[in-house]
């Protein structure tokens, strides 16, 4: 647990007691919380590309609401929250969460259909950047967001012109707003629950919230498309999630916050993959700055 945020964790009748931590268990929980580090983001970029089709067929905000209402299906008949035990914190804590779930996700989906993955989820991760610089304090920091800021416009550029449309952008830039939000509530809603309870609850709200947008969307759903998308709800956004969740019980915000910054290279990846999206020279330079600019605000604020 990050050594800046050690408030003790609750169970539905009191504080969880501190575990022993025997010696070399602090490097063994960093490694596998980096792990799954790592497998939540390719779990989310994968997911992200493959969700194109579903995405054009269904809408964003459908997309989004049907992934959501599975996410919170399956895990509430796995962890099966006590809802009428929780606490007004706890359940505080939870709406905030799920409302940035949905918020999100529905802005990022909404933004890789109009603009290309890589670009999306640069802007994206300008919000976590935005979190990990400004918590350490300002001054030279500062620098990071400019490298980022760069990068981007490099990633915004084919070659011919500027890619994207202005609503894509602005969608990937509440999608940045969203993330930042996520990561602080994440981490607080893994340490005022027990296992996965904070995650379920908070996907039950997500789903709530994100209903509106998605009725929207309804009349060009289809019953095969809702089964469909079950398989894409557990890439994205139920499996990621949980492994986050997991992973910052085991390593500080910092090390979450540099191995996040390989995203950027990873949506770039996906992209070109799964959806033929070619990448120019200014282009994987634009995600080499996003990256080392993630990396660097989060490496020197240790």
């Amino acid at each position: 647990m990050d050594q800046q945020t050690a408030a003790p964790a609750y169970r539905n009748d009191g504080p969880i007691p501190p575990a022993h931590v025997p010696p070399g268990a602090g490097s063994t929980a960093a490694l596998t919380g980096g792990l799954m580090c790592l497998l939540s983001m390719s779990s989310v970029q994968f997911g992200s590309a493959f969700s194109a089709p579903a995405i054009a067929a269904y809408g964003p905000f459908g997309t989004t609401w049907l992934r959501l209402i599975w996410a919170a299906l399956l895990l509430a008949i796995i962890v099966r929250p006590p809802v009428l035990r929780y606490s007004r914190a706890q359940w505080k804590t939870a709406g905030l969460l799920g409302a940035s779930m949905a918020g999100m996700t529905m802005c990022f989906f909404a933004a890789i259909e109009r603009i290309p993955l890589g670009l999306a989820v640069a802007i994206d991760f300008l919000g976590p950047l935005a979190v990990a610089t400004f918590a350490f304090g300002l001054g030279w920091r500062l620098v990071w967001p400019l490298i980022a800021g760069a990068g981007v416009l490099l990633l915004a550029h084919d070659g011919n012109g500027w890619v994207g449309d202005p609503t894509g952008i602005l969608f990937a830039f509440g999608a940045a707003t969203g993330w930042g939000l996520y990561i602080v509530l994440m981490k607080k809603a893994g340490s005022t629950f027990e296992g996965l309870q904070g995650l379920s609850m908070s996907l039950i709200v997500a789903a709530i919230v994100a209903t509106p947008f998605g009725l929207m969307e309804v009349s060009r759903m289809t019953v095969e498309g809702v089964v469909a998308v079950a398989g894409l709800a557990l890439l994205v956004p139920l499996i990621p999630y949980a492994l986050e969740m997991i992973a910052l019980r085991r390593m500080s915000t910092s090390s979450f916050g540099i191995l996040m910054s390989l995203e950027p290279a990873l949506g770039a990846i996906a992209g070109f993959l799964v959806l033929s999206q070619p990448m120019t020279a200014l282009q994987i330079t634009g995600t080499i700055l996003v990256v080392t600019a993630s990396a660097g605000a989060t490496a020197t604020g240790r």
